[in-house]
């Protein structure tokens, strides 16, 4: 393993950022989260990549939101994924996307970072308390079709 840099994204990099969000979002095809990357890069949107040399090994993206649930101030930014890969993992990289994001944030003058996770995805909940994030509360969602 090369010594890990995490820097910007940028248009440049959306095929490899493209292959680690589908990691992430299996359910979405390759193509629609990489088209998807053209319009997220020209709005109030950063994306950040770890890399292992040239290999693209993690990311993170961040939004200004008008408002989060959870937070006090608004707007907010939002952590609106995080990934690293798997062979990567425990090694303070997702720290590191966390620590470009809040720069990010903290460059546009934003005073909260906010985030969310499946209340089932007890790895997400335990990552987030390790870099910093405390839980502001549970929502269990409900529907029902109306046929």
């Amino acid at each position: 393993m090369a010594e890990i840099v995490v820097r910007a994204l940028g248009a440049a990099d959306r095929d490899a950022w493209a292959a680690l969000r589908h990691a992430l979002w299996p359910n979405h095809s390759v193509e629609e989260l990489r088209d998807e990357l053209a319009d997220m890069l020209t709005g109030d949107f950063a994306g950040f990549g770890a890399f292992d040399g040239a290999a693209p090994v993690g990311f993170a993206e961040v939004s200004e939101r008008p408002w989060g649930d959870g937070c006090e101030t608004a707007p907010v930014a939002w952590l609106e994924g995080i990934y690293v890969a798997p062979a990567y993992r425990q090694a303070g990289i997702g720290a590191r996307l966390v620590a470009a994001v809040e720069g990010w944030a903290r460059g546009r003058g934003l005073s909260e970072l906010g985030s969310d996770a499946e209340l089932a995805n007890l790895v997400s909940r335990l990552s987030h308390a390790l870099w910093g994030f405390e839980e502001t509360e549970r929502v269990v969602r409900f529907r029902k079709a109306l046929t």
